[in-house]
Parts: structure tokens; C-alpha cells; sequence
């Protein structure tokens, strides 16, 4: 099938990486990274944030940002990570959540005020998965278009 062949217009799958797709595929995931690093960092987080996002459930939070993460993660494995990689996109996106859900609540322990959740790194690794597979699907079907 054509569109199993090609990751992208401008990219066949197993494509050389340059400098330029190694920072456009995956400076966006390290940017975004981090960000949620340092929210994490913030010691006192009710205070510091507005007052429509404390009526939000924390794990509607984390799913919602692990969700973008998890698109980014995608993203960058498809287009910027050789054959292998593109092939397991969707795989390498939920355990790259996931495992930065870990780090994210390991290093609160060390955050004063701030307290590791199991059920954050189950909210982090659910949205890291939504995100990815709505990034497949899109990306799939404007591949159609």
C-alpha cells in the first residue's frame, strides 16, 4: 500500500536524518517536554494557575497535556526516526508518555508542596495513547485527501 511506504510528502521511511528533521520532528517534543517540566517545578500550582483550570479535574489535566505529548511523540517517531521507528510510531509514543509520566511524578517528590500520584502517571499514559492515535488517525486521513 502506497501510504505504508511513504511517512510523509517530503520523507520516505528510512530517510537519512539531517540536523534540520532531527529539530523539526523532535525540538517540538523536547520544548514541550520542557514545559510540562517546569510546571512540574512549581511548588504551590493552585495558586500559580488561572481560576477556570482549578474547576478542571487534575486528571482531565494530565490527560489533556500528556495527549499533545504523546501527537508530538508520534509526530517525530513517524517522520524523524528512521524505518523502525515509523513503523512502531503509535508503541514508541504511549511508552515515551508513559515514562515521562514516571520521571514527571518522581521529580514532584523532590518539588516542595508537590506529591507523586499513581493515577497522574495512568492519566499521563491514557492521554499519551489518545494522542498519538488521533494523530495517526488525522495524519491518515488528510494522507487520503
Amino acid at each position: 500500500m502506497a501510504s505504508e511506504q511513504t511517512v510523509s510528502a517530503e520523507m520516505q521511511i528510512g530517510a537519512p536524518m539531517t540536523a534540520f528533521s532531527i529539530m523539526r520532528y523532535w525540538g517540538p517534543v523536547g520544548l514541550y517536554a520542557g514545559l510540562i517540566f517546569f510546571g512540574s517545578s512549581i511548588s504551590n500550582p493552585p495558586e500559580a494557575i488561572s481560576s477556570w483550570l482549578k474547576d478542571i479535574s487534575d486528571k482531565v489535566l494530565h490527560l489533556s497535556e500528556y495527549a499533545l505529548l504523546g501527537a508530538l511523540i508520534y509526530r517525530a517517531c513517524r517522520n524523524g526516526a528512521g524505518a523502525w521507528m515509523a513503523q512502531h510510531a503509535v508503541l514508541a509514543a504511549v511508552v515515551g508518555s508513559a515514562l515521562y509520566g514516571v520521571s514527571d511524578e518522581t521529580h514532584q517528590l523532590f518539588v516542595p508542596f508537590r506529591e507523586a500520584d499513581v493515577l497522574d502517571v495512568v492519566a499521563d499514559t491514557v492521554g499519551g495513547t489518545v494522542g498519538a492515535w488521533s494523530w495517526r488517525w488525522i495524519a491518515r486521513d488528510t494522507s487520503r485527501s
